[in-house]
């Protein structure tokens, strides 16, 4: 070995020495409080986007590994730092300490509370600390019986986060203003959450709503931070809800991010809007409260045979007609064979028959039809149901469809609620339903159609 070399290597030797050196200064001059810094940026996670798509959410990371990759080596200056102050609260603790909005609705003239043993109100609830969701709805109507999954979906999950359901139930027809009937109609669709029969419409008018269903979000201090009219919008709704209760300090770590999707739509009626023509009927009223009022407005009733229809409740007449059903029926227009009473909410079967000689027709267009009955005397009748001339089967027969030993398909009106007449097996733009009944407790207030895959 050459002098030349021991010299290399010695000052490699003392360059390596050198090197330990100062690192192991440095890790021992290093403040106590730099260190508890890095502790607590390892345990941060730094959120993946709200995509709506659990499989497309980014993985966490932490603070202090993007910073291990990314942050150049800082040169600390010699002498005592100065003292940093930790922040004094929480996002949620200083959501909490925000006030209560003094701008809620009032929920009042409530006739009855079910499910729940005492009074209500938003300003209670959210000075709680609550997220509160205030659903207008009523038990007969499609649409608000379409978004019920949804609710029961969300009261399951975030009740115990603390999300409160309200329902305000405020009726469309007289008969649904029963507490009975209400409370027979929470458990056939699974409802637990707190209701409250809004009979004279007193909070409808307060919240200035105008429709069924229609949803209402109240943040935990009182302010409506979202609403939403009708169906459809679930996973939008169930993220402001989630929002909202993540502001309200509540840990959603292990209620899973799984956001629904609005129902499907028939294939063979969304193949048919592709093409432009895919008509739905629109609902249909028989009482002529609804039918006087959209003549006033300027289009065509919903009963086609008008001219008998009103006449029947003009000039002191009597509300009865007695009317043919022609050859051909138009779309979308109620039709009557025989003698029917005009009423406020519906139109009934005004006598008693044996043949089932009087009838009601019905140019449709749509995959579903549902109708709004009842039974005054509260005794069950039959209603014979048709299509296109022929007994209804499997393949359309609506969820209360029955079939007697002649092979007759009917329904068996029971209770005043709405009942699921037909569901083919797919959107038909065409399609004659009749309803025949020889009772004169046979009454149609509404018919309701639908365009979805599955359900009402």
């Amino acid at each position: 070995m050459t002098r030349s070399t021991l010299k290399a290597g010695s000052a490699v030797l003392l360059a390596v020495f050198v090197a330990l050196a100062v690192a192991a200064c440095a890790q021992s001059a290093a403040p106590a409080e730099q260190s508890e810094t890095a502790a607590a940026a390892t345990a941060v996670p730094v959120a993946a986007p709200a995509t709506g798509d659990s499989a497309s959410a980014a993985e966490p990371t932490t603070a202090a590994a993007a910073s291990v990759e990314t942050t150049p080596a800082v040169v600390l200056p010699t002498g005592e730092l100065p003292a940093t102050s930790a922040p004094t609260s929480t996002p949620a603790e200083e959501a909490k300490a925000r006030p209560i909005a003094q701008d809620i609705p009032n929920v009042e003239g409530i006739d009855a509370w079910l499910n729940t043993d005492e009074e209500l109100s938003i300003q209670g609830l959210v000075g709680e600390g609550n997220v509160v969701l205030v659903d207008f709805w009523t038990y007969t109507c499609v649409n608000c019986i379409r978004t019920l999954p949804f609710l029961r979906d969300w009261w399951s999950q975030y009740e115990d986060d603390g999300l409160v359901i309200l329902g305000i139930h405020t009726p469309e027809f007289e008969f649904e203003k029963d507490h009975d009937n209400v409370m027979e109609a929470l458990e056939t669709h699974e409802i637990g959450w707190p209701v409250a029969q809004d009979n004279d419409m007193v909070t409808w008018r307060n919240f200035e709503n105008r429709y069924w269903p229609a949803k209402y979000l109240f943040n935990s201090h009182g302010e409506m931070i979202y609403s939403h009219f009708g169906e459809g919008a679930y996973g939008e709704t169930e993220q402001k809800i989630r929002n909202a209760l993540v502001e309200a300090g509540a840990d959603l770590s292990d209620d899973p991010l799984n956001l629904p999707e609005d129902q499907v739509r028939d294939a063979a009626f969304q193949a048919a809007r592709v093409g432009g023509r895919a008509p739905v009927t629109p609902e249909l009223y028989a009482g002529w409260q609804r039918n006087v009022g959209v003549a006033r407005s300027g289009r065509h009733p919903y009963v086609a045979q008008f001219d008998e229809y009103f006449g029947a409740i003009l000039d002191g007449g009597d509300g009865v007609i007695d009317v043919e059903v022609p050859q051909d029926l138009q779309p979308h227009l109620l039709y009557f064979q025989g003698q029917w009473s005009v009423e406020p909410e519906r139109i009934r079967h005004a006598r008693v028959t044996e043949s089932l000689e009087d009838y009601l027709a019905l140019n449709y267009a749509a995959k579903s039809v549902n109708a709004v009955l009842t039974s005054d005397s509260g005794e069950p009748y039959r209603v014979v149901v048709t299509a296109d001339g022929a007994m209804l089967s499997e393949e359309n027969a609506g969820a209360d469809i029955e079939w007697d030993e002649n092979g007759y398909s009917y329904i068996m009106v029971d209770e005043p609620r709405m009942y699921g007449i037909i569901d083919n097996a797919q959107y038909l733009p065409q399609s004659i339903l009749t309803m025949r009944s020889d009772s004169d407790d046979f009454g149609l207030f509404a018919f309701t159609f639908g365009v979805y895959a599955e359900g009402p």
